[in-house]
């Protein structure tokens, strides 16, 4: 058995590092404002200063973290003008993958929405923010998956990890009892085959507690 060379242990690890901090900013899993050190990465991870370092670094130009010029990391602290911008895009984006997936939303995709908002419903009962967060893009991803367009989905998922740590204070100030409403309409939609009704549901599904936020 031939072993793994170091530049392989280091890209494995790099990656695992990497795709970990990524979800956990992305589901509102880390505050806004909160400062990551190399070193307590390293060490949370067992790995060295160089996976740690890549890591950061990916997650900087993703916008998911923030460099200060003094070199702190921390989760980015959106103005209200960046959070406008970003819930723009999301609707720009969102509204398109949408628009193209309807086409493709069989009744196994519907099911499958429907079960997740059950999810989402259950997150709120528990008060769980980062499950209800997780659950609610869960629901956006199932459906802009068939879209079949996956650079427009990997731009929408940009942006999703952009306002990962805003969506956790956005959830705290909306205090939900049940799902949101707009998923139900974007379901209706779907079974309806009503391609205006689910441009706007997915519109205002995305923007409305985000202009809430920036307002």
């Amino acid at each position: 058995m031939v072993s793994p060379r170091p530049s392989e242990i280091s890209t494995s690890a790099h990656e695992r590092v990497y795709r970990t901090l990524r979800t956990r900013i992305m589901h509102g899993e880390i505050a806004p404002g909160q400062a990551l050190t190399l070193r307590g990465i390293g060490r949370e991870f067992e790995v060295s200063m160089t996976p740690a370092r890549e890591s950061v670094r990916r997650l900087v130009a993703e916008g998911a973290l923030f460099l200060s010029s003094s070199g702190r990391v921390s989760t980015p602290e959106l103005s209200n003008e960046r959070i406008e911008e970003l819930a723009a895009l999301r609707a720009l984006l969102e509204v398109e993958l949408a628009s193209r997936a309807l086409p493709r939303a069989h009744m196994a995709l519907i099911d499958r929405l429907q079960n997740i908002n059950m999810t989402v419903a259950e997150m709120i009962s528990k008060r769980d923010a980062v499950g209800y967060i997780r659950s609610n893009l869960e629901f956006h991803r199932a459906l802009y998956l068939r879209a079949q367009a996956p650079a427009m989905l990997a731009m929408a998922e940009t942006v999703w990890l952009q306002l990962g740590p805003t969506m956790r204070a956005l959830y705290g100030r909306l205090r939900r009892t049940e799902p949101p409403h707009n998923h139900k309409l974007i379901i209706a939609a779907l079974k309806a085959g009503d391609e205006p009704g689910l441009r706007l549901a997915v519109r205002s599904d995305v923007t409305q507690g985000l202009r809430m936020l920036a307002g």
